[in-house]
């Protein structure tokens, strides 16, 4: 099939677009958001195509990948006509919550995909006929050493999006160990006990693998790869218990708990005990290999575009 789908979310992309298929990526002069094209930072295949919106009128497409609300509207001036729709939902609902309803929700002839089955229960999704295909991640392979005693967060936006990921209580767990914060515009932190790094993605997995523990300190997002890479490189993860994490991380792969006392303790536990983190990270990575692998998630989506293009 030929895939019109525009680049918004980079990490999630580079592993749908390692389908069998053709990825039609609009392209913009001033490469905005709603032109970026192509992955400078991410390896994608030949198979991901530029696409200037002018021409698009004349381009074939079987299948429009939504993932933002004004994105049908483009869909309508540039193509002209609906082809399948599919609205992909990276994101947990903000709002009023539970009662958030979804921007396609009273929406027909769109099918509302949801990347984590705690996001399709949380939204209001209305009469929109709903699926869920949880994420499929590129193995990394096992990288993890641990030689540095410290943890390991990694959030883009820290400051911006304060207590949604966790940022007032990276001081309670810097003053347990060191941490090490990596993600965009994070030399904006003023934590002592911290030290920032904004590393190009080829080089954040090296670093990260480096740390003996990683920290998901998030209240309120969806699943975030950067927990399910910190896994497949085989670290011990500490979590908060909130929305899609219980479900990730298994017993024997970390600690989850929404108690400050018990993931304050197993951070100083883990960083006090490599053999003991490295038997943990092996849990961690089987855990993650077993149930977010990329082969079953482009199968997943192999079949759910079958079914709505049917």
């Amino acid at each position: 099939m030929r895939i019109l789908i525009w680049h918004v979310h980079g990490s999630w992309t580079t592993s749908f677009v390692q389908g069998p298929h053709t990825y039609l990526v609009p392209v913009t002069p001033d490469r905005g958001p709603d032109g970026l094209g192509r992955a400078r930072t991410w390896d994608w295949p030949d198979s991901v195509v530029e696409v200037p919106p002018e021409r698009l009128r004349d381009t074939e497409v079987d299948l429009v990948v939504l993932q933002r609300p004004h994105e049908l509207a483009l869909v309508d001036r540039w193509l002209g006509r609906r082809p399948p729709l599919v609205y992909v939902e990276h994101n947990a609902p903000h709002g009023d919550v539970p009662d958030t309803r979804h921007p396609v929700a009273d929406l027909p002839g769109v099918t509302l995909v949801h990347v984590t089955h705690f996001n399709r229960l949380m939204w209001d999704n209305g009469r929109a006929e709903t699926e869920v295909v949880e994420h499929g991640i590129i193995d990394p392979g096992h990288r993890w050493t641990g030689e540095v005693a410290h943890g390991a967060v990694v959030v883009n936006d820290p400051v911006r999006r304060g207590r949604t990921t966790g940022t007032d209580l990276l001081p309670v767990f810097a003053g347990v160990v060191p941490l090490d914060v990596f993600g965009m515009r994070a030399d904006q932190l003023d934590v002592p006990g911290t030290t920032t790094h904004d590393l190009p993605q080829h080089a954040l997995h090296a670093e990260m693998a480096r740390r003996r523990v990683y920290l998901h300190p998030v209240r309120w997002t969806s699943l975030g790869l950067s927990l399910l890479e910190a896994m497949f490189l085989g670290m011990p993860v500490v979590a908060l218990a909130t929305t899609e994490v219980t479900e990730a991380v298994p017993e024997g792969a970390g600690v989850v708990s929404n108690r400050l006392d018990v993931l304050t303790d197993a951070v100083r536990d883990f960083v006090a005990d490599p053999l003991h983190a490295r038997l943990i990270g092996e849990g961690a990575r089987a855990a993650a290999l077993a149930r977010y692998g990329l082969t079953r998630f482009l199968n997943d989506w192999e079949r759910l575009l079958k079914e709505v293009t049917r």
